[in-house]
C-alpha cells in the first residue's frame, strides 16, 4: 500500500491566497476562535492584507486546511498570532510543524505574541519567554511572550 500524501506547510502573503484558500483561513479562525471559544471579535483587522503580512497554512493529508498562524511585520519585532489547529488535529503534533513555519518567516528580530495562558509553556518550548503581566482578552487569560534572537 503506498502512503498518501503528507501534510504539508507553506507560508504566503495575502497575493497568494486564492479566494478559496482565503476563505477557507477565515472559515477556520471563525470557527475556533468566535464560535468554539465563544470570543466575538473583529477577526478581519485590516492586518491580513499588509505587505509583510505572511500566512502559515497547514493542510492535512488532503489537502484541506486544519492549521493556521499568521505572522505580521510590527517593525521593531515579529508578531506571531492568530495560532490555531482544527480540533480534529490536536494533541496529534500538528502545531510543531505550524509553529516551525511561522518561526521561519521571522528572521534577524525578536518575535513577540499573546499566549492563551494554558499554552505558555508550549511556546516556551520554542524559546520565548514571559515578557508581561498576564491579561484577560475577550474572556480568555493571555500572557505576553518575547522570543529573543541575536542581532
Amino acid at each position: 500500500m503506498r502512503p498518501g500524501p503528507r501534510p504539508a506547510v507553506v507560508a504566503v502573503g495575502f497575493d497568494d491566497l486564492d479566494a478559496r484558500t482565503a476563505y477557507d483561513v477565515w472559515r477556520l479562525r471563525q470557527s475556533v476562535f468566535v464560535v468554539e471559544q465563544e470570543c466575538p471579535y473583529p477577526d478581519l483587522d485590516g492586518r491580513d492584507v499588509e505587505p509583510g503580512t505572511r500566512h502559515v497554512l497547514l493542510s492535512d493529508e488532503t489537502g484541506a486546511l486544519c492549521g493556521y498562524a499568521r505572522v505580521l511585520d510590527d517593525g521593531d519585532a515579529w508578531r506571531i498570532g492568530r495560532v490555531l489547529l482544527a480540533p480534529a488535529l490536536r494533541g496529534r503534533g500538528g502545531s510543531d510543524p505550524l509553529m516551525r513555519a511561522a518561526l521561519a518567516q521571522c528572521p534577524d528580530r525578536d518575535v513577540v505574541l499573546d499566549a492563551q495562558s494554558p499554552l505558555a509553556g508550549w511556546y516556551a518550548s520554542y524559546g520565548f519567554v514571559v515578557a508581561g503581566p498576564e491579561f484577560v482578552e475577550d474572556g480568555i487569560p493571555h500572557v505576553p511572550m518575547r522570543l529573543p534572537r541575536a542581532r
